[in-house]
């Protein structure tokens, strides 16, 4: 069989907008002739959508793959064609083993049906044997921890009872190749660790796994390498890290330049942010981590403005939290300021570690709120000194560093 598990080459995915996808019968094109003999099919450029545009990969056996990118980059496009769903207009995918597809968690369930007999159809239409699904059928009560309801109709379950055996049947699925479509977006968070739990035993069983999700630690912490999508084309590929830096500027950066302009806030609008800006100690040569760092925020407030409360937020690549600063912090009362200037935070010694991290922006008038932007701009943080000593921590053990000193007794 080979160490190649997926090749795909030049392939292409096209949609014709407007166009009802079905089947014609004979007098339907008859019909059709009668009416327009002489016109040609209509073939407008703005009536055709590339989904996917002449993408070529290779994936080995044994790979776990992250696919990211945002909403209609062609991700769930892809495993759609690798899943046989749907058909490429252009180029060709061939795969070498059995295939397992997780993209629509809840698939072939019926609402009248009992717990167990959902099982059994689910587990046919996924593919599974059933003397598989028998052998598996304690194992999946057990994940979707629904024993006691495991006779009861479906339309009497919970929503989050109904994903948690959905995805367990679809989890108990033992492909060569396994295709995830944001499975984890689903179900609260106790739920969400525990299939991260699951699709870490796939991976950890020497399975090909391509996975698709928003959740950027489930993809660092599953996959062995990424690529990503940007209008249906792959834009970057390599290791998951650098793959996930790349996504993440790409979309601060498209971000910070109408930052004045983007509605996705919240506040009573007596200040807006308009701009914000990373300096470093010397113009053009970026953020070190240890070294002199200044943020400088543009703002635009209705009139001067008394008991100024603002605060940054940083966050890493996981979106957990990784730094926090504010004036109220440090003591440094903003008791009036003018009604348009910059307010600028400064570190003398930055104890970002290297990684790319998305900065929150929170402000606040009188203990109101009137301004708050999520994902307001973005942070490179490049290597430096920050111990003295030519040294920095090994990547994993959190975000920022820590000073410290050593010595006996």
């Amino acid at each position: 069989m080979g160490s190649t598990a997926i090749s795909i080459s030049r392939l292409g995915k096209c949609y014709r907008l407007g166009e009802l996808q079905k089947y014609r019968a004979l007098r339907d094109v008859l019909s059709d002739s009668l009416r327009s003999p002489f016109r040609r099919k209509s073939s407008r450029s703005d009536q055709l959508l590339w989904a996917l545009k002449d993408i070529s990969l290779e994936i080995k056996h044994g790979e776990v793959v992250g696919l990211i990118g945002r909403n209609g980059a062609g991700k769930s496009t892809l495993l759609k064609v690798l899943s046989r769903i749907t058909e490429p207009t252009t180029g060709s995918a061939t795969i070498h083993g059995r295939v397992g597809s997780l993209l629509e968690v809840g698939t072939g369930f019926h609402p009248e049906l009992t717990g167990r007999e959902n099982i059994f159809l689910s587990g046919a239409i996924l593919g599974m044997r059933k003397k598989e699904i028998e052998l598996n059928f304690d194992s999946i009560v057990d994940f979707a921890e629904v024993a006691k309801f495991i006779d009861t109709p479906v339309k009497h379950y919970s929503s989050g009872m109904y994903v948690r055996l959905a995805f367990a049947v679809a989890a108990h699925l033992e492909p060569e190749i396994l295709l995830v479509d944001e499975v984890l977006a689903v179900g609260d968070a106790t739920f969400q660790k525990k299939c991260l739990g699951k699709m870490g035993d796939v991976a950890k069983a020497g399975r090909t796994v391509i996975f698709v999700s928003h959740n950027m630690a489930a993809i660092q912490n599953l996959c062995d390498v990424a690529h990503l999508l940007s209008h249906g084309e792959v834009v970057a590929s390599g290791k998951t890290a650098d793959v996930m830096s790349r996504y993440l500027t790409d979309v601060a950066e498209s971000g910070e330049q109408t930052l004045g302009t983007r509605l996705d806030r919240r506040g009573d609008g007596r200040l807006r942010f308009l701009e914000f800006r990373t300096t470093g100690a010397n113009p053009g040569t970026g953020v070190m981590c240890g070294s002199e760092a200044r943020f400088e925020i543009k703002y635009r407030g209705v009139e001067p403005l008394r008991n100024v409360h603002i605060s940054m937020g940083f966050f890493n690549v996981y979106g957990d939290g990784a730094a926090y600063a504010s004036n109220d912090l440090v003591g440094r009362s903003f008791d009036l300021i003018r009604p348009e200037g910059s307010l600028i935070c400064k570190f003398d010694v930055l104890p970002l570690l290297p990684g790319s991290y998305s900065v929150s922006l929170y402000c606040t008038v009188n203990g109101v709120i009137a301004d708050w932007v999520q994902n307001a701009g973005h942070v490179n943080v490049e290597d430096g000194d920050f111990y003295g000593s030519g040294k920095l921590p090994p990547n994993g053990y959190g975000s920022v560093a820590v000073a410290h000193d050593w010595y006996s007794q």
